[in-house]
């Protein structure tokens, strides 16, 4: 009963907002017709296949591909086949495919591809997809080039043990770090000689436990027990225990050709990261290059770091795909030529781009922590709204009016829990969820 009205109060909250959104949208379409950005003409114009259509970076890259001249084909899981980026003017066509776990998901990518025309493959991948991505990848370079890690790499950065491992072994700091296969590993630790405390991680991804920084030992051995036989932790889903580094969190976002970073940026970070801003640190910037450059990786990697209150920079982890802080691009001419070509400068967020941030989320805050008003509003004032673009607004209408009010009936129907809205994503948290 609590996740039905849980529901039905987001439906009417998002009901609420509609009138407007509506207002804004016809507002922004007239606006277009007699205010619009000049499409630059790409030397090369090529046809661009990106995945991931329902989250907000696929629709950022999309828009740059689109703004440089060429052709932008993008596809999402039926699941998501009402994805409010569908509706956006930099994409020419879209497609539904089968999930990534599907044994018909390359044959799915190959037709699209072939009957296309791709010419390069750009993943946006959910956690469980860039590994499938490149089991797909030698089928698909066939046809076209695939902008992603190979399979030995996505299986060394993707298992947080094995990133930490490789990491250390280019003489990289990282945290302590130990694979734990049974919660009866936690109660055997010697936590008595250890100088931190530690944490427990999923190596896969775990949309709900993935938000649980307990930190270990507990109280009493009891309690350190319980908790560890609280978790899913098996042979066939390790996790790692991980020492707990206190301090200033950082993402970072890297696109990289044969080792080279072409992209590059660096924001604050979170533990559910819905603002993202540029800030320089270039020893995080030397960290990550000094990672890719001898590993001559080819792909998106996006780094999570902590800066020790002592001064100490540790790599936590690293997700081999594009990274929600692509959105801080928004205004860069340069972006796609980056992504596609071999020898292009490094480039970053520009100097006088405003930071990201997703309006949904940031009334959600106004409403639920008055006693910070004043700061979300700074954050609407100086920064920009990631999906809602003055020439291509139908995307912020959707997403907000069709693609989540969708899922929230889908789970309405079906008496299914969920933990949150996520606009970014365009999906709902939800236990065992993509």
């Amino acid at each position: 009963m609590k996740t039905v009205s849980k529901t039905l109060g987001a439906l009417g909250l998002l009901l609420l907002a509609l009138p407007l959104n509506l207002l804004l949208t016809a507002v922004a379409l007239v606006r277009s017709k007699f205010v619009g950005p000049s499409r630059r003409k790409a030397l090369r114009p090529s046809t661009i296949l990106i995945s991931g259509g329902k989250m907000t970076k696929a629709l950022q890259l999309a828009r740059s591909f689109h703004a440089d001249g060429h052709r932008v084909i993008l596809v999402e899981s039926g699941k998501y086949w009402l994805t409010g980026h569908r509706f956006s003017r930099a994409v020419d066509r879209f497609h539904t495919i089968p999930k990534p776990q599907s044994p018909d998901y390359v044959d799915a990518l190959i037709a699209i591809v072939r009957k296309e025309g791709v010419d390069v493959y750009v993943p946006v991948c959910s956690p469980a997809a860039s590994y499938y991505d490149a089991l797909t990848k030698p089928a698909l370079s066939q046809y076209c080039e695939v902008l992603h890690c190979d399979l030995d790499m996505i299986r060394t950065v993707d298992d947080k043990y094995e990133f930490a491992s490789r990491a250390a072994s280019l003489g990289l700091s990282v945290p302590d770090t130990h694979r734990i296969s049974s919660a009866r590993q936690v109660d055997d630790f010697d936590f008595g000689g250890a100088e931190q405390d530690y944490i427990l991680k999923s190596i896969a991804y775990d949309p709900v436990h993935r938000m649980d920084l307990t930190t270990l030992p507990r109280p009493t051995q009891a309690e350190t027990a319980a908790f560890a036989a609280s978790k899913p932790i098996s042979a066939d889903n390790p996790w790692i225990m991980q020492a707990m580094v206190r301090g200033q969190e950082y993402c970072t976002h890297s696109t990289v050709r044969d080792g080279k970073i072409q992209v590059y940026c660096c924001c604050e970070s979170s533990a559910f990261q819905i603002n993202y801003q540029m800030v320089d640190k270039p020893e995080i910037e030397e960290w990550v290059r000094k990672f890719v450059e001898p590993l001559k990786i080819t792909g998106q990697v996006s780094f999570d770091f902590i800066e020790a209150d002592d001064g100490g920079l540790y790599a936590i982890e690293c997700n081999p795909r594009t990274h929600s802080a692509i959105t801080m691009f928004y205004d860069h001419p340069d972006l796609a030529s980056a992504y596609l070509d071999d020898g292009v400068p490094m480039i970053k967020p520009l100097e006088g781009s405003r930071p990201t941030y997703w309006i949904y989320h940031e009334i959600w805050r106004l409403v639920t922590q008055p006693k910070n008003i004043r700061s979300r509003l700074a954050t609407i004032r100086r920064g920009k709204d990631a999906i809602f673009d003055w020439n291509d607004p139908l995307p912020f209408l959707m997403v907000h009016h069709a693609q989540i009010p969708w899922l929230l009936l889908h789970n309405l129907l079906h008496l299914k829990y969920w933990v949150r809205i996520d606009f970014n994503i365009g999906k709902l948290v939800e236990p065992a969820g993509d």
